[in-house]
């Protein structure tokens, strides 16, 4: 395949990571509807750290016991590179991964003359412990087919809004009980649901609630929300030296994509992205035994998230930052939740002190850690609370001293 054009490979860069979101999607219903799995026995994560500052799987799949298995999306690298990529990552597995992992590659196999001798080459010199599994666009819309009932369009950047509408109507119709298109009908309300939060996460509300999508997220007070607080380090600097402006939407297209899918995918509500920051809740609307477990494992994902989108940006740019990767602040308290015009449930706000607490301490951490409230460290559980260190008091202007503690997950410096 020949080199793309810098405007063709913006493209191309929106069409990896839609294809992403579907592989997460995909992986999750197989799980569910093949091996008969609960949606929470399923962890999906993106840009999974597998060693190194640098070294980041596109996504990780841990479905009930089995060993963890990967998937890469490769469409449109050059035969050469995605090669040196996956050798780079697969090479040699960290422990953790088991002995029966598994990598699914995702590429557009047409039009590779030399991809029989690619395909070779990986297969020799891929950790031993790791199966290959190719996937090919055929492939790809065989296993859509099966898993969605939907036939798609040729995988190509032109078809992006379609391949979209196909596999969001089939999350809409899993999400509210509607069986055919027909029956479901994809409202603003529906629409707005579907965005904060994830598609089997609102059929377990609704099916354990027994609420009609207008009463699954009403306004009220909601107690013992767990607040998370993250955003890119040094995002001015960066913005100041990107001169390719395709380079920065791009980044923050892929921060925007990961983090929400991260947060949504874990249980929580995809509150609102403002800038480079990024507001999630956990325990709305209501909170269960696994949430503060859950929001701490969403910090550490999007700590590896933060450092893999920094790297590329770096990658793309000639000034060396100072900084890079996420920092994060988390707090818990009470919350409410208010319409944003009159009997609306379309848009919604959310104030509590707690999001202002959490705001103060993300301020306090550097790159790759997170910084709690002392409330929320009581929670984590004593096995996880050894990995803190406790900080200072924190002042905080108009909220006080704040007792917090520091974990810290990533590197200091992007590199």
């Amino acid at each position: 395949m020949t080199a793309e054009t810098p405007g063709r490979e913006s493209q191309l860069s929106q069409l990896r990571l839609l294809l992403e979101e579907i592989c997460c999607d995909l992986c999750r219903f197989q799980h569910v509807m093949r091996d008969g799995l609960g949606h929470e026995r399923i962890r999906i994560d993106r840009e999974f750290a597998l060693g190194g500052r640098e070294v980041f799987a596109d996504i990780r799949v841990v479905a009930g016991e089995a060993d963890p298995y990967f998937v890469e999306v490769k469409f449109g690298y050059s035969t050469d590179v995605l090669v040196r990529h996956l050798l780079r990552k697969y090479r040699t597995l960290p422990a953790s991964s088991g002995p029966r992992s598994r990598l699914i590659l995702l590429l557009d196999t047409a039009g590779r003359p030399d991809w029989d001798r690619a395909e070779r080459e990986l297969r020799s010199r891929l950790d031993p412990g790791l199966s290959l599994q190719i996937w090919s666009e055929e492939r790809f819309r065989e296993e859509v087919r099966l898993c969605f009932g939907e036939d798609l369009p040729a995988i190509t950047p032109e078809n992006l809004l379609e391949v979209r509408d196909v596999i969001d109507r089939a999350k809409g119709r899993h999400a509210f009980g509607k069986d055919t298109d027909s029956e479901y009908r994809n409202d603003p309300l529906s629409s707005q649901l579907l965005w904060h939060f994830g598609f089997w996460q609102l059929r377990k509300l609704r099916e354990l609630l027994g609420s009609a999508p207008r009463d699954l997220l009403q306004p009220g007070h909601y107690r013992g929300v767990v607040v998370l607080l993250a955003d890119l380090c040094s995002f001015s600097s960066y913005v100041r030296d990107t001169r390719d402006t395709e380079v920065l939407h791009e980044c923050l297209t892929a921060f925007y994509s990961k983090s929400r899918y991260q947060i949504i995918q874990n249980g929580g509500m995809l509150y609102q992205f403002v800038g480079d920051e990024v507001i999630g809740f956990f325990g709305i609307p209501r909170r269960e035994p696994g949430t503060v477990a859950a929001a701490l494992e969403t910090a550490r994902a999007l700590t590896s998230i933060g450092l893999s989108v920094s790297n590329h940006w770096q990658r793309r740019i000639d000034r060396m930052q100072s900084s890079g990767g996420l920092h994060i602040g988390m707090a818990v308290g009470d919350l409410q939740i208010v319409s944003l015009r009159p009997y609306s449930r379309t848009h919604m706000g959310a104030i509590g002190d707690c999001i202002n607490v959490a705001s103060r301490l993300m301020a306090a951490a550097g790159p790759g850690e997170i910084v709690m409230t002392n409330s929320l460290f009581r929670e984590v559980g004593e096995e996880r609370q050894a990995e803190f260190e406790e900080l200072e008091p924190l002042e905080a202007r108009n909220t006080g001293r704040i007792k917090a503690w520091k974990l810290r997950v990533g590197g200091p410096e992007t590199g």
